[in-house]
């Protein structure tokens, strides 16, 4: 399976197409959708967003690869696909901020490795706590590039706690990246170096949330 992984890798630094979605296919002849996404577009989706922090992959690369990989996903593992009916209530939000890359990033990522999630968009925080609470979320993740935005996570932490709302909140983006105590500094219960992170973390949590 290393092989295929490796391959798989490699066709989408490359962004080859037909070659991936070859691979794609021969995982699946093999195994179920899920134990294909599982055991070759994450391993392959985490070794890119760990070579990127290496500096050896461009950040297009990693975004490019894990657009094509949620359409993947897309095509074998519908929304409504009754192997995802665990997962905990998940939503990403771009807090105050106007850079969206990482979080589009992130949210790719996150789809490609089966998981559903509610897309925010840009909102402040009035907006963030009252849509998070309506919509039953568990898991809220939130990117930020600027710092002012950043600290204004606290903000949206002391007042989902007010609430006793019992989401959990995930930051993530270059702040975070630049101070590593900052998530804990404005109250978030983690961080994610990156994107293949986000999905490692939710996933430790779901047990948890079981």
């Amino acid at each position: 399976m290393s092989d295929l992984i490796k391959a798989f890798r490699e066709s989408l630094e490359t962004l080859d197409r037909v070659s991936a979605e070859a691979l794609f296919q021969q995982a699946l002849a093999a195994q179920t959708p899920i134990a294909a996404i599982e055991s070759l577009v994450v391993p392959a989706l985490e070794q890119m967003g760990q070579a990127w922090q290496e500096g050896s992959v461009a950040l297009s690369q990693v975004y490019m690869s894990g657009r094509f990989c949620e359409e993947l996903v897309e095509r074998v593992l519908p929304p409504s696909d009754p192997d995802r009916k665990h997962q905990p209530r998940s939503a990403i939000v771009l807090l105050n901020d106007y850079h969206a890359l990482g979080k589009r990033i992130v949210y790719s990522v996150m789809r490609a490795s089966g998981f559903e999630l509610f897309d925010y968009g840009r909102m402040d925080v009035e907006q963030l706590v009252e849509r998070a609470i309506a919509d039953r979320i568990r898991v809220l993740m939130i990117s930020v590039l600027m710092l002012p935005s950043a600290l204004r996570v606290s903000e949206v932490c002391a007042r989902l706690k007010s609430r006793d709302s019992g989401i959990r909140v995930l930051v993530g983006g270059a702040p975070f990246l630049f101070d590593e105590q900052l998530w804990r500094e404005v109250g978030a219960d983690a961080m994610g170096h990156s994107a293949s992170e986000a999905v490692t973390i939710v996933e430790r949590w779901m047990g948890d949330m079981a």
